[in-house]
Parts: structure tokens; C-alpha cells; sequence
């Protein structure tokens, strides 16, 4: 056994135990502590279990990867989702928490007096947590893979087991104070490489700094700024200049953000977090400590991307382009290389049989003829999937053993706390707002929980099978989570508080259209369910793979939140109002004074 592998096993095993014996110590023993964690949770604490739960594999592993290679482009995850938590923190949690309810299919249930609504929206917060828990299960089998060194699928088994345990063990209460010790560990795996990484490059230890800093190539000032230098080197061999591609055109960067915002505020995982506190001020206390907490990993994110980028194209291209001994050889491809082609994730294919390894775009005409002079016959880097940007970069930098670790402890956290959180949301919305709400309302408590604790472990093999094949890496998987529930919750939830005449026949209509168009586009582009080859079935009605004005399906959340509060505002207005108690009840929510104690559950 390695020192690497010595440091992985006890880091990850040590965090691990922490993580189950919290689970065990924090059992829940009622639903209020099951769905709630018995709401007694300073704001402090549940600011930072917040950030657990916010920073998700999609955060902490696959938005620094996306950054990586779509540069400018990928801001839209930075400014979607801080946005949307501050949409959310501003108008939409303290007034749920006020509301009192455990539950956001219970708010709508109750806001717009029918049982139907209640349904509508369990089934659009099933279909947007399950979506979201299949990118967490990516990140989990991509960190699993990588630290016991096994493929993928094996990976991601693995992590099921592992979820299952301190999830339906502890419920909320388990899984807050879990996400608190999570949240530690991700910060400091995120931070420390790179520090370290940008001292390397910089010399300066702030990465936020340090991508604007001035490049230092073996210990020497190059004269020219890391952003630079990267331009550079991407450009030369025929990738977009990193710091002006875009992710589509102008209007696709605005609906993906759009949709990123308004997705993040209707997701119910984190909006039951605000149910965790004592009091309303609380929630609106909390929301700004996750917010502290968040922007510590989000304003580091840019800097990680754009390191691991240029860490990545040198270790390959060692030398001037398109000279003999300008690119690795293969045979000496460096230890963390090898380690990641096990799993699957990072495949190199020798096209010209030089048993050097080309990394090139060849798709881009005019390199490709350049490149044809060199004797090179197309991109051998078959597969890098953008996922390990993050858990390969301090490999990649050569950093020491400890460091490697911490980042696969961190990267393990952050997809464990936040599927923590999903299934929760799942269990309780099938649990306490079908069971219990609708179809057996005299359900025992203990039943209860036990119901909650079955749909926990369904979901997790759902999710688990479902993410053998993702639609996509693992943020663009959360991207579509964030658009079904923009398309349906979201239009929901603002009317329900700040539409005193929205009633019940013109949510449930917004929401049904909503989140059906999002759905039908989604599956258009990437398959029924996400099923391999079951895109674009039809072509003979036109079911090609033509992008609405250039919307891509991971961003066409806006495009559906458009359809909801259209749908809903002109069947409300050729309907009857809501009763008069509704509105009123709708009113007082809004009503700062008294904001005290919440409703009771």
C-alpha cells in the first residue's frame, strides 16, 4: 500500500466514522425530528448544514470541471446559483417559515385549499429531487471509483450503501449535524490545494487573487497573467479562448441563469432547512450565514477550473507544438494518469501510433490541417470526463499525499450531504404529504416514519440505477433538476405568497403545464427518463434535435416558468377567486409584525 492510499483510507475512514456515529447519536426518534430535526437548530449551525446541503457534487466537483472547460461560459452556475439563494433567502423562506409548515407540497396544499395541488406538487418535487439525487450519485461513483480504485458502477454501489445508512438512520436531526462536519471537511479539501495550487503558479496564496496573478513557470515571472497564459495555451491547439467562449448563444446564457435562480428557489430540499430553526428571524438569519459559508467555495471555483485547465494541457503537451518530443510519451504518463484510466473516467487512444498523446481539438478545421502536417491523427484523449477535474488536481500539481486525501474526504461530503438532503425531501413529500396528507390521514406516527424511511430507500435505488447512465456530467444533471423545479414549483410558491387572488385551479394548471413542457423538451434531447436511445424518437414530427431559439434543454426551466405563470394567471382570472380566510391568510404571511414564533405543524 502506497502512502497515497495509506492517507486516503485513513482520512476518508476517519470522516466516515464521524459522519455514522453522528447518524447514530442524532436517531431520530419522532417525524418532527425525522422531517425537521425537532426545529430547535441555531442559525449559525443550520447556515453552514445549509452550505453542506447547497454545495453538492455538482458544486464542489463538477462546476470547478465545468469551468475548466467552458471558461467564461460556465459563470452561469457561479451567478445562478448564488443568485438563486439570494431569491430565495429575500423572498421565499421566511415567509414559508412563518407559514409553518413542514413541508413545500404541504404549503401549497394548504395555500390553495385542494388536496390535488398537494399531489401535483408532490409529483413535481419527486421528479425534480430524483433527477438532482442521479447527479449526486454521479459525483458519488466518480469519488468512490477514484478512492478504492475500482470502475465506476462498483463506485457507485458502494456510495448507495454508504447514503442509506445515515440517511434513513438519522433523518433531519441525523443529517444536519452530519452536514455540519460535512461542510468542514469540503471547505478545507476545497481551499487547501488551492492555496497550495496558486502559490505554485503565482505565488500568491489567495486563489481568487491568484487567477489574475502573474504566471510563474519553474520558479521564473513569465510577464503575463494566468488567465493569459491559458488563453494561450488552449488557442494554440485549437480549443476556444477560455476566457470569451459562451455556452451557447446570449439568450441560452441568459435562460440557463434564469433558470439556475429561479430553480434554486423552488427546491424543496433547502427550502425545509428553514423549518429547522426556532423562529422566522431565524430563517432569514441562517440564509445570510449560508451564504457566508457558500461563497467561500464559489469564489475559489473560478480559480480551481482555471488551474486544473492549464495543469492538465501541461502535463500532456510538454513541449513546442507539433515537434517529435513535444508531447508525453505514454508510457510515461504520470502515476494519477494511470489511476483514473482504471475507473473508466480518462481513456487514451494511440490514432497514429507514435505512443504519444496527443490532446487537441480536432474538430476545429483549420487546427485539424495544421495538425495533419504534424503527423497527428486526431485528439487521443478519447475521454476526459470533466468530473475528476477537481478530485485530479492536486495529482495533477504533484501535491503531498495528505492533501490528495483531504480533496477525495471533501469530494465524498459533498455528494453524500446533499443526496442526504434530496431523499429526505423525497421521503417526506411521499411519507407526510401522501401517505399522511391524502391517503391515510389517521396513520400512526410510528408507520409514518416507517413509511418515510421505505421511500428513502427506494429512492435511493432509483436514483442509483438511473445514475449507472446520467444525462450528463453531474452538473448538467443538476441543471435539469433546477429547471423541472423552476417550471413548477417555483411559479407555485411566489404566487402563493405574493398573489393574494392566485387560486387553486390556476396553480395547479401552471404547474401541470410547466413542468410537462420542461419535461417533454428534456426527454426530446435526452432521452425518456434518460434512457440511452430513446431521444429524438419521432422524427417524422419534427422531434430532431433543434434547440428552441438556441435554449438548451439543461436551461429550459426559464422558457417552462414562463408557461407556468401564464397558464396560471389566465386560468385564475377565468376562474373563481380564492375564499376570502385564503386571502387573508395569504396577507398576514406577509405581515412582518409578530414575527415571532412560527405556526404550529
Amino acid at each position: 500500500m502506497t502512502p497515497l492510499d495509506m492517507w486516503t483510507y485513513g482520512v476518508v475512514g476517519a470522516t466516515f466514522a464521524l459522519y455514522i456515529g453522528i447518524a447514530i447519536w442524532a436517531r431520530a426518534g419522532s417525524t418532527g425530528e425525522f422531517y425537521v430535526a425537532g426545529g430547535g437548530v441555531h442559525p449559525v449551525a443550520n447556515g453552514m448544514a445549509t452550505g453542506a446541503d447547497w454545495m453538492s457534487a455538482a458544486s464542489f466537483i463538477s462546476m470547478a470541471g465545468l469551468i475548466a472547460f467552458n471558461g467564461y461560459g460556465a459563470s452561469v452556475f457561479l451567478m445562478g446559483w448564488t443568485g438563486g439563494y439570494v431569491l430565495l433567502a429575500l423572498l421565499l423562506a421566511p415567509y414559508l417559515r412563518k407559514f409553518g409548515k413542514f413541508t413545500v407540497p404541504e404549503f401549497i396544499g394548504d395555500r390553495y385549499y385542494s388536496q390535488s395541488a398537494r399531489i401535483v406538487a408532490v409529483i413535481c418535487l419527486i421528479l425534480a429531487s430524483i433527477t438532482y439525487v442521479i447527479g449526486q450519485m454521479k459525483g458519488i461513483g466518480v469519488a468512490f471509483s477514484r478512492f478504492l480504485e475500482v470502475p465506476y458502477d462498483t463506485g457507485l454501489y458502494i456510495g448507495m450503501g454508504i447514503v442509506a445508512i445515515y440517511a434513513v438512520l438519522g433523518g433531519m436531526k441525523g443529517i444536519t449535524y452530519t452536514q455540519i462536519a460535512q461542510y468542514v471537511v469540503m471547505i478545507f479539501a476545497y481551499t487547501v490545494p488551492a492555496v497550495f495550487i496558486s502559490l505554485n503558479l503565482t505565488g500568491n496564496p489567495l486563489p481568487q487573487l491568484g487567477l489574475g496573478s502573474e504566471y510563474i513557470q519553474n520558479g521564473v515571472a513569465t510577464g503575463m497573467s494566468l488567465l493569459d497564459k491559458l488563453d494561450q495555451v488552449v488557442t494554440d491547439l485549437g480549443f476556444k479562448e477560455y476566457t470569451t467562449q459562451t455556452m451557447g448563444n446570449s439568450l441560452n446564457m441568459f435562460a440557463y441563469t434564469l433558470s439556475l435562480m429561479i430553480g434554486t428557489a423552488g427546491l424543496p430540499h433547502v427550502i425545509i432547512r428553514f423549518f429547522t430553526v426556532p423562529k422566522v428571524r431565524d430563517a432569514r438569519y441562517s440564509a445570510g450565514w449560508a451564504l457566508v459559508f457558500i461563497a467561500l467555495l464559489y469564489t475559489t471555483a473560478p480559480a480551481v477550473g482555471a488551474m486544473a485547465r492549464l495543469n492538465l494541457m501541461d502535463t500532456i503537451q510538454i513541449g513546442p507544438i507539433g515537434s517529435v518530443e513535444g508531447n508525453l510519451l505514454y508510457d510515461e504518463r504520470p502515476d494519477w494518469f494511470k489511476k483514473w484510466e482504471e475507473t473508466g473516467l480518462l481513456q487514451f487512444e494511440d490514432k497514429n501510433g507514435d505512443g504519444r498523446i496527443q490532446y487537441y481539438n480536432d474538430a476545429d478545421p483549420e487546427f485539424a490541417a495544421e495538425a495533419e502536417s504534424y503527423g497527428w491523427a486526431g485528439n487521443e484523449m478519447v475521454k476526459v470526463d470533466r468530473d475528476i477535474m477537481v478530485l485530479a488536481n492536486p495529482e495533477i500539481a504533484s501535491l503531498p499525499a495528505w492533501v490528495i486525501a483531504l480533496v477525495v474526504a471533501g469530494g465524498l461530503a459533498a455528494a453524500l450531504s446533499t443526496a442526504a438532503g434530496l431523499l429526505l425531501a423525497i421521503s417526506s413529500a411521499i411519507s407526510h404529504d401522501l401517505l399522511k396528507g391524502v391517503m391515510m390521514p389517521k396513520i400512526s406516527e410510528k408507520n409514518e416514519l416507517m413509511a418515510g424511511r421505505v421511500s428513502m430507500l427506494v429512492a435511493i435505488m432509483v436514483a442509483g440505477y438511473l445514475g449507472l447512465n446520467p444525462p450528463g456530467f453531474a452538473a448538467g444533471t443538476v441543471a435539469i433538476a433546477f429547471g423541472l423545479a423552476a417550471s413548477s414549483l417555483f411559479p407555485a410558491l411566489m404566487m402563493g405568497i405574493f398573489a393574494t387572488r392566485m387560486n387553486k385551479a390556476g396553480a395547479v394548471a401552471g404547474m401541470i403545464a410547466g413542468i410537462t413542457v420542461t419535461l417533454l423538451y428534456v426527454f426530446q434531447h435526452k432521452g425518456i427518463f434518460f434512457v440511452p436511445g430513446t431521444s429524438f424518437l419521432m422524427p417524422e414530427m419534427g422531434m430532431g434535435q433543434d434547440w428552441f431559439f438556441g435554449i438548451s434543454p439543461n436551461a429550459f426551466g426559464a422558457v417552462g416558468a414562463v408557461v407556468n405563470f401564464t397558464v396560471a394567471i389566465i386560468v385564475a382570472k377565468l376562474t373563481a377567486p380564492p375564499p376570502e380566510h385564503i386571502q387573508h391568510l395569504v396577507e398576514d404571511v406577509r405581515i412582518p409584525r409578530g414575527a415571532g414564533e412560527a405556526g404550529g405543524h
